[in-house]
């Protein structure tokens, strides 16, 4: 048997079909925005959408639908939603789903497959979309029975947002799709509220009043689990110094008293000295990567660990914890905060007044010598125009370094980046998931030369449904981070990193029907920034920088956070 000689029932269209329900099913969790892209094993699926609630958006590849749907996610707080084919369709959407994985999104990647009869045949198209995605994946499904699809993707959704967020797959073969289903399976949601133990709470907060030189290490655990406020009110009330990873930045508003910014190998000065000296490290929602410690055998050598986390398996990994507290962040935060306010104040004023004078003594100058454009001052300038309501989605690369360092943010929801997998390609997809999740938010895509090749396909998803997305691409006609690092590690080796060739990106953008403009010299910076942010549509910035920019500081592998590199500029 083949995928063409399989028949058709003639009720394919009915309520009460394996694809019907669902839409059907989407539709009553709530479910508003869709990513997808058709193919053959999905395609009663699709049939079942048109005219549904649900809201479709073809992106031109399924990556390109896997990063919007990871971006709705982390903006709008709900699960994002991305569909496929199978064979191809669902191998595109493998970078996506550990991209989601790797950052905690929750999002349900759903994928038709081949017919029931012909699995395992090599048949047209179909890929071991499970055993592929397997170690991505919180979970995974099969589905063998329609009847079980309502009931598979309430679980599904479940899983993906509840405890330490992820993507789930719900894999639909093709006959499954057709299958009639007139009495639909239920399922009751568990109760999975976590909470730690009264003693737990207690020891924090003695370890915390006994600590001199204490600091905050804000994980992107704290905007997974709704706990930006108890965070707030924790770091206000006590007075600790806080630092932050890449994925929590705007946890803490950027400029805020005792705030020290990002820690790690492209952290702040006084970050990274401020870890380094503590004898307390109190860690919400982070789980020690390798880009935050450094060489780990070194990182805050003197300091005791308080970490509460969610996934217990995080605890004690890579660094032995002194208190754990296991469970839901939000709760157990608000929790210390009132252990807290019941007894004395603490005492950090001195270790708080050295840590500000040290931020204050890394402050950056943005006067850079020379006529062109210097991009950290124009993403300050940038952030600081679009005011509260902006939202970078970032690529990966150096001008995502940049934008982490120098934007400013009031809210976690403003900072949208890959991660942990540090995918290329991530921030044109990306922004269009953020816009749709957030209308009313200044949404501007942060990208580079390199990056927004990956995707840049996506610039038709943009132009058909008219997204207002701003997009700013810093062009430096290089691989910018490869090249950095060949030059002071590979003794200036630069292997297979000219971009020169690069295409006129204002031209590419117009023929994607995305106005578009080019500054080249910073005194166009500012009228440059003022004509994006005034675009009531979709509009592209190309900005040409010194390809020999680097970023700075850097802090070399297998180096101490201590052990900082600065450059002139």
């Amino acid at each position: 048997m083949t995928v063409d000689t399989i028949e058709m029932p003639a009720n394919e269209t009915t309520a009460h079909t394996g694809a019907s329900l669902v839409v059907s099913t989407l539709e009553r969790m709530g479910v508003e925005v869709v990513f997808g892209y058709p193919g053959g094993a999905i395609m009663p699926i699709y049939d079942a959408l048109a005219g549904s609630s649900l809201r479709h958006y073809l992106c031109r590849h399924e990556q390109g639908a896997a990063f919007a749907a990871d971006a709705y996610a982390r903006v709008s707080g709900k699960v994002g939603v991305c569909m496929a084919t199978s064979g191809p369709g669902a191998t595109n959407l493998v970078t996506g789903i550990a991209n989601a994985m790797l950052d905690s999104v929750p999002m349900v990647c759903i994928t038709g497959n081949v017919p029931q009869g012909v699995m395992g045949t090599d048949a047209f198209q179909e890929v071991d979309i499970m055993g592929v995605t397997m170690p991505l994946v919180k979970h995974s499904y099969l589905v063998r029975d329609a009847a079980d699809v309502p009931a598979i993707l309430e679980e599904a959704f479940h899983i993906a947002r509840s405890g330490r967020p992820g993507p789930v797959l719900v894999d639909l073969p093709k006959d499954i799709q057709f299958q009639a289903a007139p009495h639909p399976h239920p399922y009751r949601l568990p109760n999975d509220n976590h909470i730690a133990d009264a003693a737990s709470i207690r020891a924090a907060a003695e370890a915390v009043r006994a600590a001199k030189r204490p600091i905050l290490y804000i994980g992107g655990g704290v905007k997974i689990s709704g706990a930006t406020e108890a965070v707030r009110t924790f770091a206000a009330e006590t007075g600790i110094p806080q630092v932050s990873t890449l994925n929590a930045l705007g946890t803490i508003p950027t400029g805020q008293d005792n705030y020290l910014g990002m820690l790690g190998m492209h952290g702040t000065r006084a970050a990274n000295n401020a870890v380094q000296a503590s004898d307390l490290l109190i860690v919400v929602g982070a789980r020690f990567d390798d880009r935050a410690t450094g060489k780990l055998a070194e990182f805050a050598p003197n300091a005791g660990v308080i970490h509460f986390d969610v996934d217990a398996s995080e605890i004690g990994k890579l660094r032995p914890v002194a208190v754990p507290v296991v469970g839901d962040l939000r709760p157990n935060l608000e929790a210390l905060n009132r252990e807290l306010q019941s007894g004395p104040a603490i005492q950090v004023r001195d270790w708080a007044d050295k840590c500000r004078a040290d931020m204050a003594a890394c402050a950056v100058n943005y006067n850079a010598p020379g006529d062109s454009i210097y991009a950290p001052a124009l993403l300050n300038e940038l952030s600081k125009k679009a005011g509260p309501s902006f939202v970078a989605a970032c690529d990966v690369g150096q001008h995502q370094m940049w934008v982490a360092q120098h934007c400013e943010f009031d809210r976690p929801q403003a900072h949208i980046t890959s991660g942990g997998l540090g995918a290329m390609g991530f921030g044109l997809p990306a922004g269009i998931g953020a816009k749709l999740a957030e209308p009313d938010a200044c949404v501007v895509t942060i990208t580079g030369d390199g990056g927004v090749m990956m995707n840049i396909q996506e610039l038709a998803t943009v132009n058909r449904f008219q997204i207002p997305l701003k997009i700013v691409l810093l062009d430096n006609s290089r691989l910018g981070m490869v090249r950095q690092w060949q030059e002071f590690f590979f003794e200036r080796n630069f292997s297979e990193v000219d971009l020169s060739d690069n295409p006129d990106f204002v031209k590419v953008a117009e023929a994607f029907g995305i106005p578009a403009f080019r500054i080249e010299n910073r005194d166009q910076v500012s009228e440059g920034i003022d004509r994006l942010l005034a675009a009531d549509g979709p509009i592209l910035m190309h900005v040409i920088i010194d390809p020999e920019d680097n970023v700075w500081p850097l802090v070399p592998p297998g180096k101490n956070n201590s052990e900082m590199m600065e450059g002139s500029r």
